[in-house]
């Protein structure tokens, strides 16, 4: 059974405090194995990476087979239903729409007539994405890496999926190349996170990874941080549910279990000013529970790692929301849009009582790799942003130079750096020199 906080609780910190720490209690003992697996992988390559698929996904392969073939994926296309085809083309549109809206260009400014300064923007040259294939398959997944990228002109997308004894869900094949991946490979793990940031003889080094795992994969993309660029140090999924009584409560315990059936680690929660509805959902989860097929998984997350926490007035649920900064957030009140100003820390937020979760796991267009853990305070959704690098762009004319100069040497002399300053000061030394416009021309 779920069970039911107030903030007044004597326990309620201790309680409190062991949901948002489950990630770093399960990290324990996972990091020497880690590093092992990645250092070995970057010392063998495709031998050891060969040895690490036979032995965590029973599956015997070499460098010929490492990569999925054309002929695989036509295959995979081939098994998919034209209805999921279908929704699968319609989510790929509707997030390359959203994520076009968010790509920014090279710019440059002429605010002042003698010095010129711009940013340059420039897609990532290669990018890896890793999508989980244990307990579950998930081309959303794919599609939430992948389109963004392509989205954002990364030339070549490469793509590491396990595939336990040899299987994969052909809909995670078919979102693929829906969404231009290039190249495609049969493994997962820490050991495929390290074939993508140190490269084998087969698969190509990339620079930066993105997309989610388990705790093995997230401890080896922090290990290589640096290496190679991440997206962001992913923990357990977690809902949280704002709610002032109003709605349906079939609704909100169907959201709550949405989470909860990804996995033991999973955190769902609900904080209401209703005892009586939060009540009533509690009793809602535990009979959609014994529905699910996956009540194994979800009963576990509920038990550990869900609440019903019964707080006094809405301020009260907000102060606790922007503590815990979830990765999703709903606002199941009546009028969402006027407590939305006073939210500052969530991954994504779901507006009413319409607005379910899952439309954004899908295709309401925004991703869906979020910061979690409590990083929404720093960390932002995936979006076009992470698969570009920007360029600064200076250029001086002699004019400018010499109107800023004596404050740039002064500043490097503040500094001790006696190089720095004198690498300006000789250009001022200069006599008769011609005045140049930014960019090299030549002025009178």
């Amino acid at each position: 059974m779920i069970q039911m906080l107030r903030f007044s609780d004597p326990g309620f910190e201790e309680a409190f405090r062991a949901i948002v720490e489950r990630g770093e209690t399960a990290q324990a003992g996972v990091e020497e194995t880690v590093r092992d697996i990645v250092a070995d992988v970057r010392r063998r390559g495709d031998q050891a990476l060969c040895e690490y698929t036979a032995r965590f996904d029973r599956l015997s392969l070499d460098e010929k087979s490492l990569q999925v073939s054309e002929a695989e994926i036509d295959e995979a296309m081939a098994a998919v239903s034209p209805r999921s085809l279908a929704a699968l083309e319609l989510a790929t549109e509707r997030i390359a729409n959203y994520h076009r809206k968010q790509k920014t260009e090279t710019w440059i400014s002429t605010d002042e007539e003698d010095v010129l300064l711009g940013q340059m923007v420039r897609p990532i040259d290669r990018v890896g994405i890793y999508v989980p294939g244990g307990k579950a398959s998930y081309p959303s997944s794919v599609l939430m890496n992948a389109v963004p990228a392509k989205v954002a002109g990364v030339p070549e997308v490469v793509m590491v999926v396990p595939m336990p004894g040899g299987e994969v869900n052909p809909h995670v094949l078919a979102a693929a190349r829906l969404a231009g991946v290039d190249k495609i490979f049969k493994v997962g793990g820490a050991q495929a996170v390290a074939a993508l940031a140190y490269g084998t003889a087969t698969v190509p080094r990339v620079d930066k990874i993105t997309g989610p795992g388990n705790i093995y994969v997230a401890t080896a993309k922090q290990m290589v941080f640096g290496q190679v660029d991440i997206d962001m140090i992913a923990g357990p999924s977690e809902i949280l549910v704002i709610n002032d009584g109003s709605g349906d409560p079939a609704h909100i315990a169907a959201d709550l279990l949405s989470q909860a059936e990804h996995d033991e680690l999973a955190s769902s929660i609900l904080i209401t000013t209703d005892e009586a509805f939060g009540r009533k959902v509690a009793g809602e989860v535990e009979a959609q529970l014994k529905t699910l097929s996956r009540e194994t998984i979800a009963r576990s997350s509920i038990e550990s790692y869900g609440a019903v926490i019964v707080a006094e007035d809405l301020d009260e649920v907000i102060a606790f929301s922007n503590r815990i900064a979830p990765e999703h957030l709903e606002l199941a009140v009546a009028a969402p849009f006027e407590i939305l100003p006073k939210i500052r820390h969530a991954g994504a937020i779901f507006m009413g009582h319409h607005t379910p979760e899952a439309a954004g796991d899908y295709l309401a267009g925004p991703n869906h790799t979020l910061p979690t853990g409590g990083t929404a305070r720093f960390f932002s959704p995936l979006g076009v942003d992470d698969f570009v690098k920007k360029s600064s762009i200076v250029s001086f004319s002699r004019q400018g130079l010499e109107r800023l100069g004596e404050d740039i040497v002064h500043i490097a002399e503040l500094e001790g750096l006696e190089a720095h300053a004198r690498s300006v000061s000789i250009r001022l030394q200069e006599p008769g020199a011609r005045s140049q416009k930014p960019g090299g021309k030549n002025v009178s």
